[in-house]
């Protein structure tokens, strides 16, 4: 039977295809855009009619397909929620059961480069995701999601995929063949946006210092935030860049397109702009489709340290919610809870510090809370997403510390220099009580 024929013999209905996931198992799906409203929603008409007796859901970033299906209070005996990430929406599905003492979703930590492993332990009785139409050879491309998606659904017992011609189609290793899929379901839609946030002058003041770290012919990559995006609009006129980033944003694409990137002294993956995942507007998507310099990879491939750290001059920049004065940093907890999740920032601390004159930044606002917190502490209030040994530039408003070959001493007097002032009698006598001074 030749692709096409193949094709045709699979297309099913949502509805039916959602017959194929089984009343109890393990369910596995992309993440973010690639998520797939149509079999979502016939799933959730199964879950209304009685015949799911309990679903472990493994995803990282939940959006509205979900939210608006199967991510709901009232579904939670039948579709258990075990992401890798904990979103807005998991954190109300939390407060919703500790009202009424009943535990809802189980957060399962690790790096993001570690998840298609981890699944593939676990075993997945059934994949979801959303992908282009298929080519000539029989390939679908899920061009915003190679990450998990791609692994998983290749390890998967039973693969369904929603055929969505919003969908680009890029290059690199995000394709699935139509031999691997059990089931089609053709719906086409806009896919899920995620605005980026807009720069604020504070943003713009910390870019500024990031800026005079970044030479011309690095390689980049930026997590997500108002102070990527600032700097994004300060390096248009910075030259031959490169990206291999975990995620594809709207900022870094109109940094491509201003002409300053190249990807021409790269080390590997020569002219190419590579990502795990993208997450952005519909403009942003459109230019990622059938555009031959946009190549996704798998995360163990992409936010493999040593992988990371092939290429020269690799500038990472990431966001913290606070850093201890040893050095410590936590990425992920917030008020006694879990509000993220550490994602791919350690993968890229430690692959941009491999990486031949690479830097490591990690940078936030001095204060939170409207100025009522400081985001420079005596003691983290959560777990270290990264440990003291591995980090590297700190980078608030106040300026930049480098806490590579300090003590501990010097790096807290360092942290408590870059400290908002109203906090930083109370930090330095922290750090006599603490023994740092």
């Amino acid at each position: 039977m030749n692709c096409q024929d193949e094709y045709k013999s699979k297309i099913v209905t949502a509805d039916k295809a959602a017959e194929l996931i089984p009343a109890s198992g393990n369910i596995s799906m992309g993440m973010a855009a690639s998520e797939p409203p149509a079999i979502l929603k016939a799933l959730e008409k199964r879950v209304l009619s009685g015949s799911i007796r309990e679903l472990k859901f493994y995803y990282m970033h939940s959006e509205k397909p979900m939210h608006d299906s199967i991510l709901k209070y009232e579904y939670m005996d039948k579709i258990k929620p075990y992401p890798f990430y904990v979103g807005a929406i998991e954190r109300e599905l939390v407060q919703q059961g500790l009202k009424e003492n009943k535990k809802v979703i189980y957060y399962m930590p690790g790096n993001f480069s570690s998840v298609p492993g981890i699944l593939k332990e676990i075993g997945i009785d059934v994949f979801l995701l959303t992908v282009s139409p298929m080519d000539k050879a029989g390939y679908f491309s899920c061009g915003t999601n190679a990450d998990y998606t791609i692994p998983t659904a290749r390890n998967a017992k039973k693969v369904i995929i929603e055929v969505n011609s919003q969908m680009p189609r890029v290059f690199g290793d995000c394709c699935l063949h139509i031999s691997d899929v059990d089931a089609v379901v053709e719906n086409a839609c806009p896919l899920v946006e995620i605005p980026s946030r807009p720069s604020a002058d504070m943003d713009k003041k910390i870019g500024k210092y990031i800026i005079e770290m970044v030479p011309d012919r690095a390689t980049i990559q930026f997590g997500v935030g108002g102070v990527p995006n600032a700097v994004c609009e300060m390096l248009v006129n910075h030259k031959d860049l490169g990206v291999h980033s975990e995620l594809m944003a709207p900022g870094l694409a109109k940094l491509i397109q201003s002409g300053a990137v190249t990807n021409k002294y790269k080390k590997i993956n020569r002219y190419k702009n590579v990502y795990t995942l993208a997450m952005g507007d519909k403009d942003m998507y459109e230019f990622l489709n059938n555009n031959s310099s946009m190549e996704a990879y798998p995360v163990y491939y992409v936010n493999n340290p040593y992988v990371i750290g092939q290429n020269d001059n690799v500038i990472s920049v990431n966001a913290f919610i606070e850093v201890d004065l040893s050095g410590q940093v936590n990425a992920e907890f917030l008020m006694g809870r879990q509000f993220s999740a550490p994602g791919g920032q350690l993968d890229f601390v430690r692959g941009a510090q491999i990486s031949p004159g690479g830097k490591s930044i990690l940078t936030a606002y001095s204060t939170a809370a409207h100025g009522k917190v400081s985001r420079i502490v005596a003691k983290l209030s959560g777990p270290a997403t990264d440990p003291r040994a591995d980090t590297q530039y700190v980078v608030t408003e106040y300026g930049v510390v480098n806490l590579q070959g300090k003590s501990t001493t010097e790096r807290a007097m360092a942290l408590i220099q870059i400290a908002h002032p109203d906090f930083r009698d109370q930090l330095f006598q922290q750090a006599k009580e603490m023994g740092h001074v």
